[in-house]
């Protein structure tokens, strides 16, 4: 299903992870490896963005003309546990409609590199999709990048802050690629042709 978008509304693309250089190549920050390839696509430099506790990008994506979409790309310097209260702010400060609001986030129950992209829907356990949807409603976009399951015993929380592993880091500049790919699809095609493109 594809929500009705405004077209004269900017789409607010929020790349979930941790603030700081211990945690910039853990699993759990791949939303933040995201926005940064798109923010190096558009040409735009992360700032802090005013009030809210968040860097962000103001761009366009797709072809030049009408065909293009006004994008805010943001990653909230919050902490993952708390990403709801900065996208909210920025999302009331730009009128960017819920439906136009997407979330780019490590998720576990998918197994790695796997890409699923989905309107709405719960979090899954994952603390940043429960603080946005706690702060706005359930129905935004998800990208969900899947970084599989912890081996052995090892604890969840262990797992994501960890960095990706050598073997995984082979792949890894492809597969944030791709999912960049999927956001300017999404963006400019809309959900449904997205998901039968990216949707393995």
């Amino acid at each position: 299903m594809d929500v009705t978008t405004d077209v004269g509304a900017p789409w607010l693309i929020a790349g979930l992870g941790n603030p700081g250089p211990e945690y910039a190549m853990n699993r759990h920050n791949v939303g933040f490896m995201v926005a940064d390839l798109l923010a190096e696509r558009i040409g735009g430099k992360f700032k802090r963005a005013g009030k809210a506790q968040a860097q962000v990008v103001e761009g366009r994506i797709g072809p030049p003309g009408p065909a293009s979409r006004r994008v805010i790309l943001a990653k909230p310097m919050s902490y993952m546990n708390l990403s709801g209260g900065p996208v909210n702010a920025l999302r009331e400060f730009y009128k960017v409609p819920l439906g136009q609001v997407v979330a780019v986030h490590d998720e576990l129950d998918i197994d790695y590199g796997i890409l699923r992209l989905k309107l709405g829907g719960g979090d899954n356990g994952h603390n940043g999709l429960k603080s946005m949807t706690k702060a706005m409603g359930a129905d935004y976009h998800r990208v969900r990048f899947g970084i599989g399951r912890p081996p052995g015993r090892m604890q969840v929380a262990d797992f994501v802050l960890k960095d990706f592993s050598s073997a995984e880091r082979k792949e890894l500049d492809y597969l944030v690629d791709r999912a960049t790919d999927s956001v300017e699809c999404l963006v400019t095609e809309g959900l449904e042709r997205t998901q039968s493109t990216y949707n393995s």
